[in-house]
């Protein structure tokens, strides 16, 4: 992932206050003062905008668990005392006493996984390798009895992640325009982990088809990235004539060349009318555009590409298909119990 190395958007860092709940009573009390000057909580949030989103989720992911095992704990008592015993009494009846020994070949196995740490013989080792083996086999069906426990019992999780309103540019989406989620990207063309995740992406969109659509916003990180930002424009100036994703899959296939003569080649092979491209970006018509999407990503607390937003929830960074598929598909469900309850 690449990182922004400025804070600059102090109008955008104030959507992200709201989002984060930072908003000051009325009327505002002053954290500091300079003589008759104040300074307020707001004129903090350009630094510190990301940092307070991230800990946000922080929260979120140590409350998650801590619920998860507080509602374990609850469902296992109850289990326990319909039969009369305490948990640990009902685990070791119900679950441990089901648990077959690990067999030669799994204490064979796996003694030769550890075998470089170990420098003894199996023969002197097994007796401990068994113990450990049967505990963590102990361990596991523990785990698949809970939450088995959990299913069966309806549990509900109501605990949602944070999130902050990032809306799609209607003019840069691919997918069903109706679809229950909504990923935003802010990406930057020059930068190697937005090449890299584009295959991700696609597949997400070929499995969640009519489910999901993907929207791209600009991050362009002209510190790093020299010609992200004219490669920014030439994609605005494709969109200008309908060809926005053909461009902008061209750019990233050509990722090693974005210079402007490059950027007026990929206009021809994406058959764009050339003299009305030439003209859109020797004028800068969308600089005020790009600058905007810079502005909504600060405040959204983007500090780096690619950063997504799947319907609200942050991404951060070319993950694998895994980690977009656990955000959609906990949003899907969230859509799907909105709906049931309506």
């Amino acid at each position: 992932m690449h990182r922004v190395n400025s804070w600059k958007m102090i109008t955008a860092a104030m959507a992200l206050a709201s989002a984060l709940g930072a908003q000051t009573s009325t009327p505002r009390e002053p954290v500091a003062r300079i003589g008759d000057q104040a300074i307020y909580d707001d004129d903090l949030l350009p630094s510190i905008a990301g940092q307070l989103w991230q800990l946000k989720n922080q929260e979120y992911d140590l409350k998650t668990k801590a619920l998860v095992n507080v509602v374990n704990q609850r469902l296992l008592e109850a289990a326990a005392k319909s039969k009369g015993l305490s948990t640990d009494a009902f685990l070791e009846q119900t679950v441990d006493r089901n648990v077959p020994p690990p067999s030669t070949a799994e204490i064979e196995a796996y003694y030769l996984a550890q075998k470089d740490r170990m420098n003894q013989p199996l023969s002197e080792l097994k007796p401990r390798l068994e113990q450990a083996l049967t505990q963590a086999k102990r361990q596991q069906a523990r785990q698949d009895y809970i939450d088995q426990l959990r299913k069966s019992s309806g549990v509900a999780i109501l605990l949602r992640r944070p999130k902050i309103e990032v809306t799609a540019d209607p003019a840069r989406t691919r997918g069903n325009p109706n679809a229950p989620v909504t990923i935003v990207e802010f990406g930057d063309f020059q930068c190697p982990f937005c090449r890299e995740v584009q295959s991700t992406l696609k597949t997400v969109i070929a499995k969640y088809d009519g489910k999901v659509r993907l929207g791209f916003r600009d991050f362009p990180l002209r510190q790093i990235h020299p010609q992200a930002q004219q490669s920014a424009e030439a994609a605005r100036c494709a969109g200008e004539q309908g060809k926005f994703w053909e461009y902008h899959d061209l750019l990233y296939a050509n990722q090693a060349k974005l210079d402007q003569n490059s950027l007026k080649e990929y206009a021809r092979t994406a058959t764009l009318d050339g003299e009305r491209f030439d003209a859109c970006l020797a004028g800068g018509k969308f600089k005020p555009q790009i600058e905007s999407d810079l502005q909504s990503g600060t405040g959204a607390g983007i500090t780096g590409t690619p950063g997504f937003y799947i319907n609200g929830v942050p991404l951060t960074g070319a993950q694998p298909f895994s980690e977009f598929e656990k955000v959609i598909d906990s949003q899907l469900a969230e859509s799907e119990s909105r709906i049931s309850t309506q």
